[in-house]
């Protein structure tokens, strides 16, 4: 069985006029800032693979899909080992 580790991860959010949180880039440890060229998905989930549960937004970021979670007050993405 595969393992993952929560990273935590710095984002850039935007507010819509309803309050709606929309990750716009997040920065990894080493300094990298990725766009987030756009959100396929929200909604209330587990991080089945890395534990912990919050909103998960499937982010498509140079064109691959990953999870992208806030697990107030912070954010992460599940990495493997």
């Amino acid at each position: 069985m595969d393992n993952y580790d929560k990273v935590y991860v710095e984002v850039v959010v935007e507010f819509n006029i309803d309050g709606k949180m929309i990750p716009k880039s997040l920065k990894w440890d080493d300094g990298t800032i990725y766009s987030i060229d756009k959100i396929l998905d929200e909604r209330r989930a587990a991080s089945l693979k890395a534990g912990g549960q919050g909103i998960r937004y499937l982010c498509r970021i140079h064109g691959k899909e990953k999870y992208l979670f806030y697990e107030k007050p912070k954010w992460f993405v599940e990495v493997k080992r």
